[in-house]
């Protein structure tokens, strides 16, 4: 399909045969393969002028007023919220867009199921007709960005064009980015490159000019990946992971493949620090579905005396056994360098870390605007301001029927600024992983916590994730889908290998003796019949936290094989489970019904989501691996002897 719109028409007219100048990069032009490539994108999309990136404030600075001035931003009150700006998006550009996300792999198969795959050579025709002369009459920047710390072993490079300042301030925001890029570069260094268009070009193919809207976009979008290439095109969109390509394009679809090729992984997880009473520090990375608490785990408070949490990353973690002069231990890094974290639901109550990250220099999208220039959500208070401006930029009262702020709103803020942000966390050389945890918002079922036996079972809990779907991706609210690592939307390669390239790393970091970090499933959703959640969550999650670095301290200190202790774990058909007294319930005030709720397993219950495990896996064909299969042939025959015994 090629779109039919007349600023998108290739050129034919006398006017567009006029190019815009590439300049020289600060630092001078070292590198031909980049400036060949920028020279090309510009000929193709025809910019009145090219600019460079170099990461200083006055050109950010710059940017911010442009976009004041322009509409798409709105500056905060500078005494209550200093340095920090409101955009509203387009009511059609408001998040992921997974059903315009592609992998144009050479192989169909090697795309999986899971995705959207397109022929390439079928997708590079489409993009040149809708990239072609997309940036008439805008600017074209060039954004060199570090996903890590310059010249870190775990980090990698990316140049970003685009013709959207917002996305331009959002990355050096989220990235590394500037000059200091180039400078690591030199003349021949690997970069990803990544081609960004909102889409709305303000001159068309006869030179006629129309008038630019605060947010641009076109109603059709493409986020196109080339895994062979890594090289990533987005088109259409100026809003979250669609536009800020270092995001999930490059920080997992693209370095995910990146990472099956070199004997890394690339991951939908958060990363913490977590300090025992003894002051020994253990380091936790955890996946979850969007929107289901890990910016609230992310900036985790605790409530169990002695413990502390620090904060590494909210979103990513690239992992890489470590190298020479190491223990050879997976050390995870955040590749990012700020947060872009949901709004509503965040407040003092259930993240007072991420409030007080948010006090200045924050872009917030989609959220509402109080009268005296400040910003509202659903949840930053208990109770919601007389008068807001919305989302959409229309008057609203409580009451009115509608939500005030989008429901995916979002906050864009650097991650120094969190109060708990650990001394560690752009460390080059990243953090030992001493446990993995996976989870979703399961209301039955799934217990609170519970271990992997071993690698081939965290695995297993891994592939196996389910969550009630929510805002922050396409689809009815509440549907429960497969979200296998929390990587359904953001794995760049077939599912199945990305399973078996778990499996393999396992069996080549034991092979060489190194241990491998404990697995865990949680689940903090659970409800009662009533409807209830079970769990207070939250701060309290923190308890789940130490019961399970506990069983990592026992098996580092002659624990099981499998990780647990007598006096910490029993076993269960899912996994092994606290042991009773091992999990401090005290001062919560649950009933003995309710504590027994958050762990009952409800045999036959298990053997109908064992036949929709199997449904799942069989949509892999013969590239499902042969031990996920046995794993879930074991949790059968594990069922059915409860079954068979009456429990």
């Amino acid at each position: 399909m090629t779109l039919v719109d007349p600023f998108l028409a290739p050129a034919t007219r006398p006017w567009s045969t006029r190019r815009a100048a590439v300049p020289t990069p600060p630092g001078g032009a070292r590198h031909a393969r980049l400036m060949a490539w920028v020279r090309t994108i510009a000929t193709l999309t025809e910019p009145d002028e090219v600019v460079w990136v170099d990461g200083s404030a006055t050109q950010r600075q710059g940017l911010l007023d442009q976009m004041v001035r322009s509409g798409t931003l709105v500056a905060l009150d500078p005494v209550l919220r200093p340095g920090s700006y409101l955009a509203r998006s387009h009511p059609d550009d408001v998040a992921r867009v997974e059903d315009r996300t592609f992998i144009c792999s050479v192989d169909p198969q090697d795309a999986g199921p899971t995705n959207n795959w397109r022929d390439p050579s079928v997708m590079r025709a489409e993009l040149e007709g809708v990239f072609a002369g997309s940036m008439r009459g805008r600017t074209m920047y060039v954004v060199p960005f570090s996903m890590g710390p310059l010249g870190g072993p775990i980090s990698q490079i990316g140049v970003q064009v685009t013709d959207s300042p917002y996305v331009v301030v959002s990355m050096t925001t989220m990235t590394r980015a500037g000059t200091g890029v180039l400078d690591l570069l030199g003349t021949d260094g690997r970069f990803v490159p990544a081609v960004h268009s909102v889409g709305m070009p303000l001159v068309d193919a006869d030179g006629d000019r129309r008038t630019d809207v605060p947010w641009p976009c076109h109603p059709t979008k493409y986020i196109a990946h080339f895994p062979e290439s890594r090289e990533i095109w987005s088109f259409g969109s100026g809003y979250g992971g669609n536009a800020l390509l270092g995001k999930k394009c490059f920080a997992l679809r693209i370095a995910s493949v990146m990472a099956r090729d070199e004997g890394w992984l690339a991951e939908h997880m958060l990363v913490l620090r977590v300090t025992s009473p003894e002051g020994r520090p253990f380091h936790v990375v955890a996946a979850f579905p969007s929107a289901c608490g890990k910016t609230n785990l992310a900036m985790l408070q605790p409530t169990v005396p002695g413990w502390t949490v620090e904060t590494i990353g909210d979103d990513i973690a690239w992992l890489r056994p470590g190298g020479p002069g190491t223990d050879g231990r997976l050390r995870a890094i955040n590749p990012e360098a700020g947060f872009f974290g949901v709004a509503p639901g965040t407040g003092p109550a259930t993240n007072p870390a991420a409030i007080a990250t948010l006090t200045h220099d924050v872009i917030f999208t989609n959220v509402a605007l109080t009268d005296d220039g400040d910003v509202w959500w659903e949840g930053l208070t208990d109770e919601p301001p007389a008068h807001l401006t919305d989302w959409r930029g229309e008057s609203w009262t409580p009451g009115c029927g509608r939500p005030a702020a989008h429901p995916n709103s979002r906050f864009t803020v650097a991650a120094e600024q969190c109060p708990t942000i650990a001394d560690s966390w752009d460390s080059p050389e990243g953090v030992p992983v001493d446990a993995i945890l996976f989870g979703g918002r399961r209301a039955t079922n799934v217990p609170l916590v519970l271990q992997a036996r071993d690698w081939a079972h965290g695995v297993f809990l891994g592939a196996t994730v389910a969550s009630e779907q929510t805002a922050a991706a396409e689809g009815p609210v509440g549907v429960l889908r497969r979200d296998p690592f929390a990587m359904l939307p953001f794995c760049g390669y077939n599912m199945a290998d990305h399973w078996a390239h778990w499996l393999r790393l396992g069996d080549t970091l034991s092979g060489r003796g190194v241990p491998l970090p404990a697995v865990f499933g949680v689940n903090w959703f659970r409800k009662g019949a009533d409807g209830r959640y079970l769990w207070p969550g939250f701060g309290e999650n923190s308890r789940v936290l130490v019961w399970a670095l506990r069983q990592v301290e026992a098996a580092a200190t002659g624990g099981s094989a499998t990780g647990g202790s007598a006096a910490l774990a029993v076993e269960s058909p899912l996994g092994l489970l606290p042991a009773p007294g091992a999990l401090d319930l005290g001062g919560l005030g649950l009933t003995e019904e309710d504590a027994a709720a958050l762990f009952a397993i409800d045999p036959a219950a298990w053997v109908e989501e064992c036949g929709q495990t199997e449904e799942f896996f069989a949509r892999f064909g013969e590239r499902l691996p042969t031990e996920l299969a046995e794993q879930l042939a074991g949790l059968r025959d594990r069922l059915g002897a409860r079954l068979a015994d009456g429990v």
